[in-house]
C-alpha cells in the first residue's frame, strides 16, 4: 500500500507541474484536474491560522486570499467504443493539505445505448455537482460527493433531462460505522425551459437508514434553481435557489450527519434547513466578476436550537492588460444562534494577478494577495481554538497563490 501511495503522489505532483500539457489525450487517456497552492508569508503566529476565516456557514467563506490549504485533484478517464456504445472508466485521486491521498471518483459509465442514446448509466463513486458558486467554493446542488452508488444521467423526458441515483453512505475510502446504515435516492430534473434565456431544475432527495439517532432515521430535501442569461443587461447571468430539507438529508441533496449518534452532540443529529440564495456572474469588456447573497437556517432535531446564517459578497476583476488583472474580493457574514450573541465577520482581499486572458474565469492565475479580516467578540468566543484564540478580533494575511484547472 505504501508503494502505491508513493506512485500516486508522484503522478499527482507531475500533473500539478505540467498543467495544460495534460489537457489532451495521453495514450488514449483524458487527463483533467484542478490545483491551488502557495505560501502565506504574513499571518498570526499565535494562532497559526493561514486562512479559512469563516463563521462556518455553507456560503460564508469568501475564498480569495483565504483558502488556508494547498492541494491537487487529477481526473483520469478512458473511453472506448464497443458494439456501438461508449464505455468510460473514470478515476480521480485527490490530495489536500496533510490529508492522505483519497478517492473522489472511481466509476464505470456506459452511454449510447439504444434505449436512450443521450443517457449515461454508471456504477461506482462519482461527482454529480450542480450550481457552482466559485467565490465561496460551494456547489449548492451536489448529489454525488464521495459516496458509492449507481444511476443514470441525461434521460430524455419531453424537452427536459432526468437523472436518477441511488447511493450508500459508504465510500471507497470509508466504511460506515458499525450499527449505522443509510441509503439515498436522488431525482434530478434539468433543462426545464421557462422563458427566453431561462432554465430551471429540480432536485429531490430521500434518505432512509438505521442507527442514525433517537430522533429519526430518515430525511428528505427539495431544491429549485433557475438560471437566466442576459439578466437585466447583456452579459449578466443570474442563478436563483430555493431549497428546504429535513432529517439526515442536506440542503444540497446529499447525506447529513451519517455517523454514530452521540448524546448531546448535534453534529450527529438530523436537522431542518431552508435556504434562499441568488448569484450573478458577468463579463463586460475588461470587467468581470461574481456576487452572492444568501440566507440559510438550520434547526437541530436534537435540541431544536436554530442557527441563521447570512452572506453578502463578491469578487470583481478588472483586466489592466491582456495578462494582468486586479482582483477585489469582499464579504460580510453573520451567524445568529438561539440563546447566543450574534456573530459577525467581514473580509476583504486585494490581489494583483497574472493570467492568460482578460476573462474572469481565465486560469491559470498567479496572485499576490493581501487579506484583512475582522470579527466581533461573539465570533471570537465561538472559535476559540482557531482565528478567535486569545480573544483576537482581526487578522491580516499576505501571500502568493496559483490556481489552475485544465
Amino acid at each position: 500500500m505504501k508503494q502505491v501511495s508513493r506512485m500516486t503522489a508522484v503522478a499527482l505532483a507531475a500533473a500539478a507541474l505540467t498543467g495544460n500539457a495534460l489537457a489532451v489525450d495521453v495514450a488514449g487517456f483524458e487527463v483533467t484536474g484542478y490545483s491551488r497552492g502557495g505560501p502565506v508569508f504574513t499571518y498570526d503566529k499565535d494562532t497559526g491560522v493561514k486562512g479559512g476565516l469563516s463563521l462556518s456557514g455553507d456560503l460564508q467563506k469568501y475564498r480569495l486570499g483565504n483558502e488556508g490549504d494547498n492541494g491537487v485533484e487529477v481526473n483520469i478517464a478512458r473511453t472506448v467504443e464497443m458494439n456501438g456504445a461508449k464505455v468510460k472508466f473514470d478515476y480521480m485521486p485527490v490530495k489536500w493539505g496533510s490529508d492522505n491521498i483519497a478517492t473522489d471518483q472511481a466509476f464505470v459509465e456506459v452511454s449510447g445505448l439504444a434505449v436512450d442514446p443521450g443517457a449515461s448509466f454508471w456504477i461506482g463513486q462519482r461527482r454529480n455537482r450542480i450550481n457552482d458558486v466559485h467565490i465561496v467554493d460551494r456547489f449548492l446542488m451536489d448529489y454525488g460527493n464521495k459516496h458509492l452508488g449507481a444511476g443514470v444521467n441525461g434521460l430524455s423526458v419531453g424537452g427536459a433531462k432526468l437523472g436518477l441515483a441511488m447511493h450508500s453512505a459508504a465510500s471507497f475510502d470509508n466504511a460506515l460505522p458499525v450499527g449505522v446504515n443509510a441509503s439515498r435516492l436522488n431525482a434530478h430534473l434539468s433543462e426545464i425551459k421557462t422563458n427566453e434565456g431561462g432554465k430551471a431544475q429540480l432536485l429531490l432527495t430521500v434518505v432512509s437508514g438505521s442507527g442514525l439517532g433517537a430522533t429519526r432515521n430518515s430525511g428528505s430535501s427539495l431544491g429549485l434553481s433557475h438560471d437566466q442569461s442576459d439578466f437585466l443587461v447583456k452579459g449578466l447571468n443570474n442563478t436563483f435557489w430555493l431549497q428546504t430539507s429535513q432529517g439526515h438529508a442536506s440542503l444540497s441533496g446529499n447525506f447529513l450527519n451519517i455517523k454514530t449518534p452521540v448524546a448531546g452532540d448535534t453534529s450527529t443529529a438530523g436537522a431542518k434547513g431552508n435556504r434562499i440564495a441568488d448569484a450573478v456572474n458577468w463579463q463586460m469588456g475588461a470587467w468581470g466578476g461574481q456576487a452572492l447573497v444568501g440566507y440559510q437556517t438550520s434547526k437541530s432535531d436534537m435540541n431544536q436550537v436554530e442557527t441563521k446564517d447570512f452572506s453578502l459578497g463578491g469578487r470583481v476583476s478588472y483586466a489592466v492588460s491582456q495578462n494582468f488583472k486586479l482582483l477585489l474580493d469582499a464579504g460580510t457574514t453573520t451567524r445568529k444562534e438561539d440563546g447566543k450573541a450574534d456573530q459577525r465577520l467581514n473580509k476583504v482581499t486585494f490581489a494583483p494577478a497574472l493570467a492568460l486572458s482578460q476573462d474572469f474565469w481565465s486560469r491559470p492565475e498567479l496572485r499576490f494577495y493581501v487579506t484583512r479580516g475582522n470579527w466581533n467578540t461573539a465570533a471570537a468566543l465561538a472559535n476559540p481554538t482557531t482565528f478567535g484564540k486569545n480573544g483576537k478580533t482581526s487578522q491580516t494575511l499576505v501571500g502568493v497563490q496559483y490556481e489552475i484547472w485544465w
